[in-house]
């Protein structure tokens, strides 16, 4: 998505990876027994698609003007608050150690985020990069509770098919102004990321359904380790020192939630 993005802009990006979305679920919806949800459900499909929109969205905007790694490093303000959400919207008890954990995550991605900037050579546009995934992660955050919210009452074929039709339908609103056109190296690049987008919605679904937010939002940190891998793979974006004390301080917060929920199941 970040060189889909680079070529025909992140709207035009999100716009057609979510049509390829939708051609791709389709029939996988259809073939397991798909059927119109009731309006309740529906609404809430209809919420987190638009939510969606806007958070991807401005998350690939911003990572055309920052590295991969960064981007996510400042996404990650996003489960912290999620982790309070979960307990206002959902009545979910969080435990000190779950709050450590993800602090302690929280201090690796601050670790790698002050060694960038302290690096003094940004470029100008790096300034909206930087607003619009804070703008992003204040989106995602919800998205956590609506992902939880879903899973509660949806099987993931259905959530992933509907939010790539919901998520297209009101990016498509723009579409007269926006839209840019895809050449076929584009598209496939689309294709690719639409496949791992649906395989992806569909099993943080299945694991939502099955487990407490504050349980898996520290394992959210574990996607800074990809995105520095595939950053510097892809793009050429340097792994520094910093980024791995950051990813080890993250990969620790990780191992001491997966102990605490361990702990609190085996009681």
């Amino acid at each position: 998505m970040k060189g889909a993005s680079l070529a025909i802009g992140a709207y035009s990006a999100m716009l057609w990876r979510s049509a390829a979305g939708v051609v791709l679920m389709g029939p996988v919806w259809l073939l397991g027994g798909g059927r119109r949800p009731d309006a309740r459900v529906l609404r809430l499909h209809a919420l987190r698609g638009a939510n969606s929109a806007g958070m991807a969205t401005s998350f690939f905007f911003g990572i055309t003007y920052l590295p991969l790694a960064e981007g996510i490093a400042l996404s990650f303000i996003a489960p912290l608050i999620a982790l309070y959400l979960a307990a206002v919207v959902l009545g979910e008890q969080i435990s000190r150690r779950a709050i450590g954990a993800s602090l302690l995550g929280l201090a690796g991605v601050v670790v790698i985020a002050a060694a960038r900037l302290g690096q003094g050579h940004v470029s100008p546009m790096a300034a909206w990069g930087v607003a619009a995934i804070l703008f992003s992660a204040l989106l995602y955050a919800w998205n956590l509770i609506l992902q939880r919210q879903q899973a509660q009452l949806a099987d993931p074929r259905e959530i992933a098919f509907f939010q790539a039709v919901f998520t297209g339908l009101c990016l498509a609103l723009f579409a007269p102004w926006l839209a840019h056109w895809p050449d076929v190296r584009v598209w496939a690049g689309l294709a690719g990321s639409a496949a791992l987008a649906m395989i992806s919605l569909m099993l943080i679904s299945w694991g939502y359904a099955r487990e407490q937010t504050q349980a898996l939002l520290p394992l959210e940190y574990t996607a800074f380790i990809w995105a520095a891998l595939m950053g510097w793979l892809m793009f050429a974006e340097a792994v520094t020192a910093p980024t791995v004390i950051g990813a080890a301080l993250i990969v620790i917060g990780c191992w001491i939630a997966a102990r605490t929920h361990t702990e609190q199941t085996a009681l």
